[in-house]
């Protein structure tokens, strides 16, 4: 739960076969990051579960009783094996409503409403929708539950009525420290004494490599501008007293757009 920090926690909870498998990859939980993190909420923790209603329910119960909030995507289409709703209801230990709302909406696009695009009009009871400027049915929101679509531009579009309904902590920043032709190895000794004299902070060394050469970029994440700065200074500091070179800081990250997107 939220700490005295102001640190407020998202988990994600992504629901399907076709994510386990392979034949999707996922994009929802770097999208979902992303925008959380302009309304300073952290997602600390990521599960992907199969289509079974005990495995979700069981991760879902675990999820929302150790964080801020949970946001599930994918399972609420019209097919037999979309069974999040009828998950997410178990969990709460509620019944599913067909939401009048829903039910209007589609009856005005459309005459014909065959059972399948029903089951899609189905809420856990005491509910609020979660609305989608995409295309088809809204999402849903009971407790600290989100769900939302799993096809990206849907949740996407479902995720802007997300963010300013939650309890919003401090920002986080990042400042990143690149390193050229110097391998992880002789990194290491530096970033761990400056790691260890903020823990509060958040230091993390990501190499990369291609044909411009390698190296590493040493990513420091805070609230307090201050000491973010600080630390940066430290770290380079740190890097220049062990005779490492092609040091130099990346300018820091955009806030993330938290307006809603073209579509």
């Amino acid at each position: 739960m939220a700490s005295d920090d102001g640190r407020v926690t998202c988990a994600v909870l992504i629901i399907g076969d076709e994510i386990l498998s392979g034949r999707t990859q996922d994009t929802n939980v770097r999208d979902i990051a992303r925008y959380l993190g302009g309304f300073g909420v952290e997602v600390p923790e990521v599960r992907v579960v199969s289509d079974a209603t005990e495995a979700i329910v069981e991760a879902l119960n675990a999820l929302r009783a150790r964080y801020d909030y949970v946001i599930t995507t994918g399972g609420i289409g019209p097919t037999h094996d979309d069974i999040t709703a009828d998950a997410v209801a178990a969990a709460f230990g509620v019944e599913l409503r067909e939401d009048p709302g829903i039910i209007a909406a589609m009856l005005a696009r459309s005459s014909e409403l065959p059972a399948a695009r029903r089951r899609m009009a189905r809420i856990p009871v005491g509910a609020e929708l979660v609305k989608n400027p995409v295309q088809g049915p809204p999402g849903f929101n009971i407790g600290n539950v989100f769900t939302l679509a799993g096809v990206p531009s849907v949740m996407r579009g479902m995720l802007q009525d997300v963010g300013p309904r939650m309890r919003g902590g401090r920002p986080i920043l990042s400042r990143t420290v690149r390193v050229e032709g110097a391998p992880e190895s002789i990194l290491a000794g530096p970033l761990e004494a400056v790691a260890k004299a903020h823990p509060v902070l958040s230091l993390g060394s990501y190499p990369y490599f291609g044909p411009e050469g390698f190296g590493s970029n040493l990513v420091v994440r805070g609230r307090d501008v201050a000491e973010l700065a600080q630390t940066v200074g430290e770290l380079v500091a740190a890097l220049e007293a062990t005779g490492i070179a092609g040091i130099h800081e990346v300018e820091p990250e955009q806030p993330p757009v938290t307006e809603s997107p073209a579509l």
